[in-house]
């Protein structure tokens, strides 16, 4: 069902807007807007401009979304330190909040890097068959496995 309304929702953007599916360019503007001000955008950043659009709209939306499952289901993970990043890193609420910010932020520099994010490649790129999307979705996949390896290992906690 998610998969098809994400489908439908890319062809709504496309109809609509003439612009793929993207989340990280909202954020990139408001840096923008943020920094520019303060004389600290670089040359790139400078040409931005800040618009609270549907990107906006859909930031928002996926954090909503995301904080109604989260609500309504029976399965969350109560606590701000899982059993598994415990067990390997320690139980440290302050370093657990750090290293999500971090993993974020360096998530949010990769994807700007990449000129598109996992919304704008993995699933806009591929469904027009963009060959460079689909080179971003496969190496996105392999890194991440890998990463979660070497964090977690092969023994990691099981979920059903």
């Amino acid at each position: 069902m998610v998969g098809a309304g994400i489908g439908v929702l890319s062809w709504i953007a496309f109809l609509t807007a003439a612009h793929p599916l993207g989340i990280t360019s909202a954020y990139e503007r408001t840096a923008a807007a943020i920094l520019a001000p303060l004389g600290l955008a670089s040359d790139y950043l400078a040409q931005e401009q800040l618009v609270l659009g549907w990107e906006w709209a859909l930031v928002v939306g996926v954090f909503l979304g995301a904080l109604v499952s989260a609500l309504w289901s029976s399965d969350r993970e109560p606590s701000t330190v899982p059993p598994m990043w415990a067990a390997r890193f320690g139980d440290s609420r302050p370093k657990r909040l750090a290293a999500a910010f971090a993993g974020g932020a360096l998530m949010l520099f990769g994807a700007r890097l990449a000129d598109g994010c996992t919304s704008g490649h993995a699933i806009s790129g591929n469904l027009q068959l963009a060959v460079s999307s689909w080179a971003f979705t496969a190496v996105f996949a392999a890194v991440s496995v890998a990463v979660a390896l070497a964090l977690f290992g092969r023994k990691g906690r099981r979920h059903v």
